[in-house]
């Protein structure tokens, strides 16, 4: 934060939010959530290594209760959109930010590519937010969305999941 204040000269609410287009900050914040979103699902419905992907961090969520899924949606929008937004881009550019967010979300095996891909041009997206309005709300904003629902949807198993994980009957 102070890095970032440093940058901007100032270390005020005009880092999150444009005060005098603070709705349009955070309206295209939703909209970009919601456009991230369903580029997820229809990864999903797609490529069954974006499926395996799903099904795996599923099973890491799966014990979280919905005020910790919440919780950990929150840390780490704010946390993510600090650094590679708010610090990394302003000092790099929009275009190695995004690649160092991208390269964050590499899992192990081939299958989790999706997951960086998306996570790339999430951050390529996110990164233009943020150039374009000069401000992190926006960003902040989308990414809560996505973090929130992906991550209160993965943690309830499925009933798909729960039939798979059923022993056969004797």
């Amino acid at each position: 934060m102070v890095g970032l204040g440093a940058q901007r000269g100032a270390l005020g609410l005009e880092i999150w939010l444009d005060p005098g287009g603070w709705w349009l900050d955070l309206g295209l914040g939703a909209a970009l959530g919601g456009v991230l979103l369903g580029a997820w699902a229809l990864s999903t419905r797609l490529s069954a290594g974006a499926r395996r992907v799903e099904a795996e961090l599923a099973a890491l969520v799966t014990e979280l209760s919905a005020g910790q899924a919440l919780s950990l949606a929150l840390v780490s929008a704010l946390a993510e959109e600090l650094a590679f937004r708010g610090a990394l881009q302003t000092w790099l550019g929009w275009l190695p930010a995004a690649i160092l967010f991208g390269l964050a979300h590499l899992g192990p095996g081939r299958h989790f590519r999706w997951w960086t891909l998306w996570a790339l041009a999430a951050g390529t997206l996110l990164g233009l937010l943020v150039a374009a309005r000069g401000t992190l709300g926006g960003a902040v904003v989308a990414h809560l969305l996505v973090n929130a629902i992906q991550l209160t949807r993965l943690r309830r198993p499925r009933r798909e999941t729960l039939a798979e994980a059923a022993p056969p009957p004797p």
